[in-house]
């Protein structure tokens, strides 16, 4: 299918929202500040952020002083991105539209690092856009790539349970198939406007990237920050999200 399907254009003000007003949202309290800690930014550098969306992370990279570059299919996101406003004395990050897969306004070998968070796992032909990546960095330049956990967040195909016995537990019906599966866009909203997801395995990601000429360096495992109310299943769903993660970090540098 055309990447085209799988834009979240359609929901643009509604993602822009989510991740903008929810001072307690996954991206800003579990994802922002680990990718801050292992990309160690450095004045002088230049970051892609391909599939940036409305510039969530974007413009918390321009704080660190460096260059950064955002790219999204969705020029709706782009026209979004392009209208927030950027902290004194940051550096204004520039925005493209453009799929992820194909970047034609950023130079070969011109990026010390590329971040694509959340989006890979929505993207048919990934092995292109892994390509279109080395074609950007840097000799030794660094890739960071966050997923849903692949192992433990399989659409449509995983989920909780409790066993009756104080046991929370991560129910997972297959992992190792390839599978593409249409989601809701907005949960809980119109279920007509949706989406298209690709799961793969760890395997599948590593075989990608080992032949597209990236060797992961990292692989991190990211749990939920939040804690249950009191009840009795509390202690027990307090005790799964520290032991079933739902993030992947995946960093790999360029050979």
């Amino acid at each position: 299918m055309p990447q085209s399907d799988t834009s979240w254009g359609e929901v643009a003000d509604w993602y822009h929202g989510m991740l903008e007003d929810d001072p307690d949202s996954y991206q800003r309290q579990v994802i922002m500040p680990n990718l801050l800690r292992v990309l160690e930014l450095k004045q002088g550098q230049t970051v892609l952020d391909l599939a940036c969306g409305q510039g969530f992370f974007s413009r918390e990279f321009a704080k660190a002083g460096v260059r950064v570059i955002g790219a999204d299919l969705a020029e709706p996101l782009i026209a979004l991105a392009k209208r927030q406003p950027v902290p004194r004395g940051s550096t204004s990050p520039t925005y493209y539209t453009a799929p992820a897969d194909r970047v034609p306004q950023v130079a070969d070998a011109s990026v010390d690092k590329v971040v694509i968070v959340l989006a890979l796992q929505n993207i048919e032909n990934a092995a292109a856009v892994l390509q279109e990546i080395k074609r950007v960095l840097k000799p030794r330049g660094e890739l960071f790539i966050v997923l849903n956990h692949p192992a433990f967040r399989v659409p449509q195909a995983s989920a909780w349970g409790f066993d009756g016995t104080k046991l929370q537990f991560r129910r997972i019906e297959r992992y190792l198939s390839d599978d593409k599966v249409k989601i809701q866009m907005r949960p809980g909203a119109d279920p007509t406007v949706r989406t298209v997801t690709f799961h793969r395995p760890l395997q599948g990601y590593f075989k990608m990237l080992r032949k597209t000429g990236l060797c992961v360096t990292r692989l991190e495992e990211w749990i939920s920050h939040r804690q249950s109310q009191r009840g009795p299943r509390a202690a027990a769903e307090d005790r799964a999200r520290k032991e079933i993660p739902l993030f992947l970090l995946l960093q790999a540098v360029k050979h």
